[in-house]
This record gives structure tokens, C-alpha cells and sequence, in this order.
């Protein structure tokens, strides 16, 4: 199986599934997934203190 025959069933098997969501706001997940990360962030930072 080729690079680009594999990639070819994925794109079909994605849009058989429908693609997005319509309540999914790509501004709100991307923004929550920040906020996410940012406060992953502050926790490691406190945890490492020996620097």
C-alpha cells in the first residue's frame, strides 16, 4: 500500500463521517485547548522549583 493510496482512504473515510460538527466553534476549542495548555504550564512551573 502506497503513501498516497493510504492517504486516500482516510480523506474518503473522514468524509463519510461527516466532517465537522456545527456546534463546534473552532475559535472556543482552540481557545479552551490554550487555557488548557497555559495552566499546564503554570502547574509544571511550580512544581520545578530548583532552577
Amino acid at each position: 500500500m502506497s503513501i498516497h493510496s493510504a492517504a486516500a482512504q482516510l480523506v474518503n473515510l473522514a468524509e463519510a463521517e461527516g466532517g465537522n460538527h456545527e456546534s463546534l466553534n473552532p475559535a472556543v476549542t482552540g481557545g479552551c485547548a490554550l487555557a488548557i495548555l497555559l495552566i499546564l504550564l503554570w502547574i509544571t512551573t511550580r512544581f520545578n522549583r530548583d532552577r
